[in-house]
């Protein structure tokens, strides 16, 4: 992939003054190592009427899906020869646009220590990019570019120039013109535009990303008509990054129109009075809970069976004490989220020994659970059909047999306090029930009595007098005696296994 930069110049401003604003020589061809492949500056024409400069791209597919384990455009988990088979190495994208910020960075923040008076000057600039994804057409690209004082041209390329009727593809040969912007901010519009346009980025979008789209989009996004849209695709459409942008990019706009700095107005209330403590959210409280009951139990070996997102062995990653933690789940989407959340793929060596992630279904049984000092069911058991739970029971509690296993479950009975919750309506859509804490109790004594454990309840949240807590926790710990363990093993586990196959089977 790569783009090309073209300006002209007179006696007075002669065009190769490009190379001071770039830093790059227009008489070498240099090369520059990044994370994804090897970027090439070179100037195919330099004199001083007329001096382009290109950048070339050139990426290593093999590292990219190596290093980015799935991110971005075709490396979802289930389109694994997307992977190898896409546009990333010939089609602008993230890619690019973070090859412009490394190989360009003194030109993107407009800095020429030679020159300091050249990034300041307007020029006539041309910037062409052959083969640029754009998700929205032609039509999006001149909304995009030419509030920013482009004259675009968006030729769309065709699928096959051979075969016409098939139409055209989404990409399209890009060609900005203008005289009234400065490099700097033509390399900004381009840093954040690109990868709006492709609608995806090859790494995972973390928090930091506001920051970076706040700088680029300085003194020209404030303002922009398609403010919204670029904000949320830059950001991959995560809400929360999303709405944190455009509240301060509201304060950047209210500032510039009062005249007035962004802290000047973002006083209302001083760092050092604001005292009101906001709740902890229950999902902190329930990992809370979980580490604690791991901590008294001792156990440094833990399974998160359901680990969903990762949020839990997350937790029990911060904490030393944990030596291993195996996170399991029958998505492989989650687990990919997971895998982003957790920064396997920049993970120290020590740690990442630490840490392990699985594809697994938890009504099967699976040798590899076996030995662990506890294992974590959070949030997980009212998500299956109730025919499928003695699946689950056997493969946990007769199976695996690790010394403690945590249970934790919505109670049913605090969903008349959540003012949002229509009335009969369980908390997720994907419950397939919800207990009381009189079900949940029968239900975790009939387990531990069937497979030699002994269980206690703790609540988790406020634990309301007439309804109880809003999650019910159950901590069951493997029962010592060995008659218990033989009676469990010779005939109830035996009995069960049977039921639990021909169960899951059926379901």
């Amino acid at each position: 992939m790569f783009l090309t930069i073209t300006t002209t110049g007179t006696p007075e401003h002669p065009a190769t003054d490009l190379g001071f604003l770039l830093h790059k020589h227009p008489g070498k061809s240099q090369a520059f190592s990044t994370s994804y492949g090897t970027a090439h500056v070179l100037y195919p024409e330099a004199d001083d009427q007329r001096c382009t400069a290109a950048l070339l791209l050139e990426v290593d597919t093999v590292a990219l899906v190596r290093r980015g384990k799935g991110k971005g455009r075709g490396g979802a988990p289930d389109a694994a020869l997307a992977q190898y088979v896409n546009d990333r190495p010939y089609a602008a994208s993230s890619l690019l646009a973070v090859a412009l910020s490394a190989v360009f960075s003194s030109a993107l923040r407009g800095v020429c220590h030679a020159r300091p008076e050249l990034p300041a000057r307007k020029r006539p600039l041309r910037i062409e990019v052959p083969a640029l994804p754009a998700r929205g057409g032609p039509a999006l690209v001149q909304r995009l570019f030419e509030p920013l004082g482009w004259t675009v041209s968006a030729e769309p390329v065709a699928l096959d120039a051979e075969f016409p009727e098939w139409g055209d593809s989404r990409y399209v040969r890009l060609v900005l013109e203008s005289e009234a912007v400065t490099l700097a901010q033509a390399l900004r519009h381009l840093y954040v535009l690109l990868p709006v346009l492709d609608d995806a980025k090859h790494y995972w979008v973390a928090p930091d990303e506001v920051d970076k789209l706040l700088r680029a989009g300085e003194g020209w996004l404030p303002d922009h008509p398609e403010q919204k849209l670029i904000t949320s695709r830059y950001l991959s459409r995560r809400w929360s990054l999303t709405r944190e942008a455009m509240e301060r990019l509201e304060l950047v706009r209210l500032a510039e129109t009062d005249d007035s700095g962004v802290d000047e107005l973002d006083n209302a209330v001083a760092e050092e009075t604001e005292t009101e403590e906001k709740p902890t959210p229950l999902a902190v409280r329930r990992r809370d809970a979980i580490v604690a009951a791991l901590h008294e139990r001792g156990a440094t070996r833990v399974l998160d069976l359901g680990c969903g997102q990762g949020q839990l062995v997350q937790a029990l990653l911060r904490d030393v004490r944990f030596t291993e933690i195996v996170g399991v789940d029958v998505s492989v989407r989650a687990l990919t989220i997971a895998a982003r959340r957790l920064k396997l793929d920049r993970m120290g060596e020590r740690q990442a020994a630490r840490v392990r992630l699985r594809q697994g279904s938890l009504v099967y049984t699976d040798k590899q659970l076996k030995g662990y000092d506890a294992a974590v069911l959070s949030e997980v058991i009212e998500h299956l059909d109730l025919p499928r739970l003695p699946a689950l029971e056997y493969a946990v509690f007769g199976a695996a047999r690790p010394r403690t296993v945590l249970v934790t479950t919505p109670n049913v009975e605090y969903n008349v306090r959540w003012e949002t919750l229509p009335a009969g309506h369980a908390r997720h859509g994907d419950h397939r029930f919800e207990w009381t804490r009189e079900e949940f109790g029968r239900w975790a004594h009939t387990v531990a009595e069937r497979h030699g454990y002994d269980v206690e309840f703790r609540p988790i949240g406020p634990d309301d007098p007439e309804v109880g807590p809003p999650t019910q926790m159950a901590v069951f710990t493997l029962g010592t005696t060995k008659d218990t363990k033989d009676t469990t093993d010779a005939t109830d586990n035996k009995g069960n296994k049977d039921n639990s196959v021909k169960e899951a089977k059926a379901a």
